[in-house]
């Protein structure tokens, strides 16, 4: 176990030093020319087994430099001291505690696997909520059994952000007692992100523009933790009602039973979308829900969502019924609107993890940055 303390300046930027090489490249005309990069060629793969505390004991000793990176990025944005960042993280605890208090235990564990208190433990799961959140894109898509080639279920997206995420960034396999085993996407500590559970659950999501006020309450990393735990997406349009967000966030989802759904969650509840026979639902960062789907919320949207959806719908819909992971690979190695597009190379924020999850399977395929430009990994369950 790591003795807690500070990660040096030079440590935390040797980590981000790499991360900006491919991101500023230019695509080649096919678009799958790999240029030279100081990044590893994959994400590290982390398993934690056990009580909530074991997982988050065993997650924390594994992933110590990056929770470690994580925590000072945050002190330096927000320009806090450590005892800053302890205190503005307390002030979430009694809710952890109302909602999730076995994740709670899990964070405990975090922080004694890591070397860090406890404190800046949940400050990895609050992040946003600290004030410290750079934009984010994202495009994500829901494919059901009948749109795919093996007539199984596939979903996933692009995660697009400032490039300082990759170092911090992994693959963590989860299984708990108990509850269904997860595979997700993550970074710096928090317990999950994008991925799926042995039940099927599927979760991906986009940042949205607009829509109502944040409020104090329960951050979405905790709440995203707890979808895996759910079974199907019913239990998670039940957990999503009962939770007080902070802040608004999309949610593009399936289940083992074949079912897909959006919902974009707000501070005033989850609101639900269906693919109306579609067979497929696509999302990126502004409302589609009537009610919020509004001029004023579309002005505070990133002006490259409107394209970036069309051209995810017209990628889907001509391949639909025989769609491939390959076909997958293409669509989110997409240059159209170049350089905000599908595969975003815009400077500041650029596609840090390209996924592509079939949950029947057990199996994620994952490329570390722009997918144009690495290969897919395959990480299994």
């Amino acid at each position: 176990m790591l003795k807690p303390g500070h990660f040096s300046r030079r440590e935390l930027f040797g980590l981000a030093a790499g991360a900006r090489v491919a991101a500023a490249a230019p695509p080649e005309s096919d678009g799958a020319v790999p240029v030279e990069s100081r990044e590893p060629a994959q994400f590290p793969l982390y398993t934690a087994r056990g009580t909530h505390r074991e997982l988050g004991r065993q997650h924390g000793e594994q992933a110590a430099r990056q929770i470690r990176a994580h925590i000072q990025m945050i002190r330096a944005q927000q320009r806090m001291s450590r005892e800053q960042l302890r205190r503005r993280a307390a002030q979430f605890q009694p809710a952890f505690d109302r909602y999730c208090p076995h994740l709670l235990e899990e964070m405990r564990g975090l922080g004694e696997g890591a070397g860090v208190s406890f404190e800046e433990a949940m400050a990895c799961n609050i992040r946003g909520e600290l004030h410290y959140a750079p934009q984010a894109g994202c495009t994500a898509f829901a494919i059901r059994a009948q749109g795919a080639a093996q007539r199984e279920m596939i979903a996933g997206q692009n995660s697009d952000m400032g490039t300082e995420v990759i170092p911090l960034a992994y693959i963590l396999r989860l299984q708990p007692q108990n509850k269904p085993e997860v595979l997700t996407y993550t970074f710096g500590g928090m317990l999950a992100y994008h991925g799926f559970n042995s039940a099927g659950v599927a979760k991906f999501e986009n940042a949205l523009g607009g829509g109502p006020p944040s409020r104090f309450g329960i951050p979405h990393y905790p709440v995203e933790r707890m979808m895996y735990e759910c079974r199907s997406l019913e239990e998670v349009f039940s957990l999503l009602r009962k939770m007080p967000l902070e802040y608004n966030v999309n949610f593009l989802m399936c289940d083992g039973q074949d079912n897909i759904a959006d919902v974009e969650s707000t501070t005033e509840g989850p609101q639900i979308l269906q693919d109306e026979g579609a067979g497929y639902l696509v999302h990126t960062n502004h409302y589609l829900s009537k009610r919020f789907a509004t001029p004023e919320n579309f002005k505070r949207s990133l002006p490259d969502s409107f394209p970036r959806l069309e051209r995810i719908h017209s990628l889907v819909q001509s391949r639909y019924g025989s769609i491939t992971v390959a076909d997958i690979q293409q669509f989110l190695s997409d240059h159209s609107g170049y350089p905000t597009s599908i595969c975003r190379h815009d400077k500041g924020m650029s596609t840090v993890a390209s996924m592509i999850a079939e949950p029947a399977r057990g199996v994620m395929h994952v490329a570390l940055g722009n997918p144009c430009q690495r290969r897919y990994v395959a990480y299994t369950m």
